[in-house]
């Protein structure tokens, strides 16, 4: 019981996380004028979501690996033939969920943060350029985190 508790909460903060990304963080970019502002502003943000994001995803990796588990032994002989298909589908949908989590934090964000706190700073075409793969890649991982909760909802009906 403990383990779907934690598989839930961890689920919210992750998606909270990343919608809190989109709506507020993103959009409060753009109102700062002043370009070192900016990269400050970015700089913390991204120090704060990185982790959070990359976190809460390991969570929910585990916990809910641990939950298959489970799921294999109650299902026995018929777990490939009930869940099979639906299973494949949202394991591959996280695999790609992960991959564009680690790039989005670890390939982007967590550069950039290394980058400002060492004291080189980004261009103002530089940083716009960061901020638009930032987001881009926010679309791409609301999308597969969306399909990914659709096909674990289908797992458990």
């Amino acid at each position: 019981m403990f383990n779907t508790w934690l598989h839930l909460v961890a689920l919210v903060v992750l998606l909270g996380a990343i919608v809190g990304f989109w709506l507020i963080f993103l959009p409060s970019l753009s109102t700062l004028r002043n370009h070192e502002e900016r990269s400050r502003f970015l700089a913390l943000g991204l120090k704060f979501y990185n982790p959070l994001q990359i976190g809460a995803l390991g969570i929910v990796l585990f916990t809910g690996a641990f939950q298959l588990t489970d799921l294999k032994a109650a299902y026995r002989e018929m777990f490939i033939k009930q869940l099979g298909f639906a299973l494949a589908v949202k394991l591959t949908l996280a695999f790609f969920l992960v991959i564009f989590c680690v790039y989005q934090s670890m390939g982007i964000g967590h550069r950039f943060v290394r980058r400002y706190e060492g004291g080189e700073r980004a261009t103002p075409q530089e940083l716009a350029s960061i901020i638009k793969r930032l987001s881009s890649a926010t679309w791409i991982i609301l999308f597969l985190a969306a399909l990914t909760l659709w096909f674990g909802l289908r797992l458990r009906a």
